[in-house]
């Protein structure tokens, strides 16, 4: 009845409006499918409400304050590359500093809560490095989101965050459908995983994720990880939250991400493919995130130079303000 009446149909990206022709041509049955009216309107956020202060104090020095009323003016956004590297590094890096205190508090409320003895609440205090690669995944724990697809290999994961001269380390959040158990499952998943020797310290999954729990997340990791299961990701915002504080994404190309992403601005997780076989679909996936992370993300963010500045991390980071700024905002999205 909606789309026989409606004026206008979208989808909430180019690919979700492609998903969505194929779904509905039964209400057009003559009609080819590209030429079913369900058109797309790709999905913002609304910058100031994820912006951290460090970082907004940056773009109104560097862009003008112009860039408050103008969101979408790419003229503006080209000036980031006139904010130095240092400048922009230090304070990325006082909001990971700050992720992770807030991590660390977060962990020993948990642990209280629960009755754990003190030992293992002091314990709390020593987990993750401020220093190191963070990255993170928050979002609701629906099966088709593949939280766990990361934990596929526990050894060669294990591998990787906790090389002595290159540490990572992963921060989960978020919360399953009270009747969904399987996404409950995910989460249990995460939880006795954290909780192993090798992960202990590297490894954490946060309760009651929220608004606020959210903003210290995409304020302060370095790279955002989008694992859904192609094509079932509608749009997806999280990742563009992360843009605007200079977080990277690294996903499977799904959503906003097929439309954003281009190789100096982030990374993607395969090349968009699809299969039939589950199992094989998953194994794929998860080899083509360990490559990435192995061989292209974490070398890149520890190549430093005389100034202790990953100076290619830093022009990835500005190239991902710059292009995705001014186009994955609600400005844009309203006026279109």
């Amino acid at each position: 009845l909606a789309l026989r009446l409606s004026r206008f149909a979208n989808g909430v990206s180019e690919l979700h409006g492609h998903v969505s022709r194929a779904m509905w041509q039964r209400v057009w049955p003559d009609v080819p499918k590209n030429e079913i009216p369900i058109a797309h309107v790709t999905n913002g956020i609304h910058t100031r409400s994820w912006l951290c202060s460090e970082i907004a104090r940056l773009y109104e020095r560097y862009l003008g304050p112009r860039w408050y009323e103008e969101p979408t003016n790419r003229t503006l956004w080209d000036r980031v590359d006139l904010i130095p590297d240092a400048e922009l590094w230090r304070s990325h890096e006082r909001m990971r500093e700050r992720l992770v205190g807030f991590v660390r508090r977060r962990l020993r409320e948990q642990l209280r809560s629960r009755g754990a003895n003190r030992a293992r609440v002091r314990r709390a205090s020593q987990v993750l490095d401020p220093e190191a690669l963070t990255i993170g995944f928050a979002r609701r724990f629906a099966t088709y989101k593949r939280a766990n697809l990361i934990l596929s290999d526990p050894q060669r994961l294990a591998a990787i965050l906790n090389d002595p001269g290159r540490p990572v380390q992963i921060i989960f959040a978020g919360k399953a459908h009270p009747r969904d158990n399987p996404g409950k499952d995910l989460i249990r998943q995460i939880v006795h995983t954290a909780r192993m020797d090798p992960f202990r310290r590297s490894m954490v999954f946060l309760e009651d994720y929220d608004m606020n729990v959210a903003r210290y997340l995409v304020q302060g990791v370095d790279v955002w990880l989008n694992t859904p299961l192609r094509p079932m990701e509608a749009s997806g915002t999280s990742g563009m939250k992360v843009v605007f504080n200079g977080g990277l994404n690294l996903s499977i190309l799904d959503g906003w991400w097929c439309e954003g992403f281009e190789p100096d601005v982030g990374w993607a997780i395969g090349a968009g493919e699809e299969y039939a076989d589950a199992k094989y679909r998953d194994q794929v996936d998860s080899r083509s995130l360990y490559r990435t992370l192995e061989n292209d993300l974490v070398p890149l963010f520890y190549d430093r130079d005389a100034n202790d500045l990953p100076r290619r991390w830093i022009e990835m980071m500005k190239h991902s303000i710059a292009r995705l700024g001014p186009v994955y905002n609600t400005n844009r999205m309203v006026q279109q």
